[in-house]
């Protein structure tokens, strides 16, 4: 890997780190940003909510229009955007202008992150030299989270909330600098046009969803608000789906989901990060409830697994990738998310973190290691040039709303757990801890069925794979 290529990977995965990271380093400052804006509690949920609709909805578009503009031209608009946004959230004098700000700011993360993974596999065809170059961008994928809940927590207490939006900043305006000096020019499909019904389809489908889905652990999903929007998103949906096969030129085309690589890459993608969304948000509560750690103790607790996922996803991904296949790789470390998440299903009230969480979370982090590289390898491997964008688009989509509706259904069945062991007069920690486990299992349950899946989908075909470029 020559050094201009390197420079401009890093430069991508810097700049999607730093969109990833900002979905969750609100959380820890919630409380102070509430005080000194004036939010109400219900108002507050939309700090986040605001960056995630954008993020989510636009996702799937940008990524086309990154395939028919030219994709550096799509990140770099994306990366100014997002840094101009993150100035403005930093000096938000009232909510209304931090809300607006969040959600310009969810803009720019979708816009640069939309085709980042499509220039990956431009910039990297050979087949070694891409699977680094795909586990670098996997454990960005995998460890933002937990790194944007470290840094929040960090620099709120060391600085202002203010600040972890301006930080953003300085980063941003380096970054922006050297892409346009080392990414190079890749030239869109000059005589595509864009499926403007389409993409009006898509973009309200996806932002109603994920709006549904965000909302659902305080209007609960039986309520008329949550059945009301879900129904409207799903009718939004099947109107993008009709449009798709009518169209001349499709925002998505239909055919793209006859390649089994991208569409069975995708279904194993939404089931995992489902689980592992909740995973985080589950241990961190954890934590924080039964453990009783301070937050800055909570944050250096989940540095273990982030660190384990940086070790195997950049450092042996690629060799194992290489060495054995992606789909036997991706099936290995799907089982050891499984057992990884078995052990915290039965950590015991009473836990030791380094004897009895420690060893389940070194299990998750060298399991998630593997399982993504491969996932994204074989979802990419079977895509032209053309539509590569479009393919990046398309799975950071299935991430965010995965992520999101997983999050939400494991949310509420470990409070539905906990309030039913309240009222049958169990202690309200044993209650907490008996709804965490119930989430952890499930969310095995949940990996366990993304196995079965890759099993039956992700079955070799007479597309090559990756490793036999």
């Amino acid at each position: 890997m020559d050094r201009t290529r390197l420079f401009a990977l890093i430069i991508l995965c810097a700049a999607a780190l730093m969109a990833i990271v900002d979905e969750t380093i609100v959380a820890v400052s919630l409380p102070a940003i509430q005080r000194d804006l004036g939010f109400s509690q219900s108002g507050l949920a939309w700090v986040t909510t605001a960056y995630l609709i954008a993020f989510g909805g636009l996702l799937l578009l940008f990524g086309r229009l990154g395939d028919i503009l030219g994709r550096r031209r799509v990140f770099l608009a994306g990366l100014a955007v997002f840094t101009v946004a993150s100035a403005l959230c930093g000096l938000a004098w009232d909510a209304t202008a931090l809300l607006a700000a969040r959600f310009v700011q969810g803009v720019g993360a979708a816009a640069l992150t939309a085709v980042v993974l499509g220039m990956i596999v431009t910039l990297f065809p050979e087949p070694g030299e891409r699977a680094k170059a795909i586990g670098a961008f996997s454990f960005v994928q995998a460890s933002g989270g937990t790194i944007g809940s470290l840094a929040g927590g960090l620099i709120t207490q060391t600085a202002s909330w203010h600040w972890i939006f301006a930080v953003n900043v300085p980063i941003g305006v380096v970054a922006l600098v050297l892409a346009v000096r080392l990414l190079p020019h890749q030239p869109g499909i000059r005589t595509a046009r864009t499926d403007v019904p389409g993409a009006v389809l898509a973009t309200a489908a996806l932002m109603t969803l994920v709006y549904t889905i965000t909302t659902v652990e305080h209007q609960g999903w039986a309520s008329v608000r949550t059945a009301g929007f879900g129904a409207a998103a799903l009718a939004l949906l099947a109107g993008f789906v009709v449009r798709q096969a009518t169209a001349v030129t499709p925002l998505l085309p239909l055919r793209m989901f006859r390649l089994r690589g991208l569409s069975g890459a995708n279904v194993v993608l939404f089931l995992l990060v489902g689980a592992m969304f909740g995973f985080m948000f589950t241990t961190v509560l954890y934590l924080r409830q039964v453990a009783g750690l301070s937050p800055q103790a909570t944050g250096v607790a989940m540095i273990p697994p982030a660190a384990v996922i940086a070790v195997v996803s950049l450092g042996f991904s690629a060799k194992l990738n290489t060495r054995f296949g992606e789909r036997r790789v991706l099936p290995a470390g799907l089982v050891l998310i499984i057992a990884g998440l078995g052990l915290l299903g039965r950590v015991p009230l009473d836990a030791v973190y380094a004897a009895d969480v420690l060893p389940a979370l070194i299990v998750l982090g060298a399991g998630f290691g593997m399982a993504m590289p491969a996932l994204m390898a074989l979802g990419m491997a079977g895509t032209t040039p053309e539509d590569a964008g479009l393919a990046s688009g398309l799975f950071n989509t299935t991430q965010q709303v995965g992520g999101a509706l997983g999050l939400a259904a494991l949310a509420v069945l470990s409070a539905t757990r906990t309030e039913t062991q309240r009222a049958g007069g169990a202690e309200p920690v044993a209650a907490l801890l008996s709804g965490y486990h119930a989430a952890y299992l499930a969310g095995a349950g949940i990996v366990a069925l993304a196995l079965v899946a890759g099993a039956m989908v992700l079955r070799r075909s007479h597309a090559p794979e990756l490793t036999e470029a």
